[in-house]
């Protein structure tokens, strides 16, 4: 199975399904992975934040996939994003994965604390050396995102939000296509909140698929990377056999008019007081 991909700025396509490991760790994210691969997914998204990344890292070292097939993400946490610090836990994801370099590495969240410019000279460092194919934001806003389009030298190819039928962010989802930036949906099933929506499991039923398939083929054929995580083989598998088949445009409308603008996780304000941010009073 070949899973379509979205090209990037830099001439790069990732694939249009990625294997999400956000909150698993130990054996339970190794046999997610490992079935993930076995099931033809060929995108793995995690972050240092994570910290599951030498258990990714261990599944890659022993899987026969070459790593020339995968496309790899990792993300700096916003505590990090000094100059140094972007460059050592660039270092130490690669070290953990068990590679030479990341296929994407992301801002995992924006940090006002810290200078843009400084994190980005520092992703640009590591993208000139080969050790980041291509550098991308994650949970940036439209402001936050044309910031970082004007000071980077390095195009911005991906930003990856909170997307899903509740959350669909259009005048955000309208500047990253104007300004050629990869949408990615962290989330995509509402951390699995919107399976039980009333009209997608409708829309479920009349084509005989799950509501996750359903939510996941909807966001694909807006061109929305999708990262679903699970620990179910039978789900890791079913999120990924979406392109046999189609919504037709009435039951794409139907899904499009889900939108509560209600995230799950993006909510407006943010905890300053844990260690995620690194900023002490």
């Amino acid at each position: 199975m070949t899973v379509p991909s979205v090209a990037l700025r830099s001439g790069d396509s990732i694939p249009i399904v990625g294997s999400g490991t956000w909150d698993i760790g130990d054996e339970t994210v190794r046999e997610s992975v490992r079935v993930a691969l076995d099931a033809g997914y060929t995108h793995i998204d995690t972050a240092e934040g994570y910290m599951n990344e030498g258990e990714i890292g261990e599944v890659l070292a022993d899987h026969d996939r070459d790593r020339q097939e995968l496309f790899l993400t990792s993300k700096v946490l916003p505590s990090n994003l000094a100059y140094d610090s972007v460059i050592e836990s660039c270092d130490a994801s690669l070290d953990r994965l068990g590679t030479d370099y990341l296929d994407l590495y992301l801002i995992h969240w924006p940090n006002p604390a810290i200078s843009l410019r400084e994190t980005l000279h520092a992703m640009e460092r590591l993208h000139d050396r080969g050790k980041v194919r291509n550098v991308g934001v994650s949970n940036f806003s439209a402001f936050q995102l044309s910031c970082a389009h004007h000071v980077s030298d390095v195009p911005i190819a991906v930003n990856q939000i909170e997307f899903h039928p509740w959350f669909q962010r259009p005048k955000l989802v309208e500047y990253c296509r104007e300004t050629g930036t990869a949408i990615e949906a962290a989330a995509p099933l509402a951390r699995t909140e919107v399976l039980g929506d009333e009209t997608v499991r409708e829309v479920a039923e009349e084509y005989d698929k799950t509501p996750a398939q359903v939510v996941l083929r909807w966001a694909v054929e807006k061109d929305v990377v999708v990262l679903p995580k699970s620990t179910s083989g039978e789900h890791i598998r079913g999120n990924v056999a979406l392109f046999d088949w189609e919504l037709d445009s009435a039951d794409r409308q139907r899904i499009d008019e889900l939108d509560r603008d209600q995230p799950i996780y993006d909510t407006p304000a943010r905890d300053w007081t844990g260690d995620v941010y690194g900023i002490s009073q």
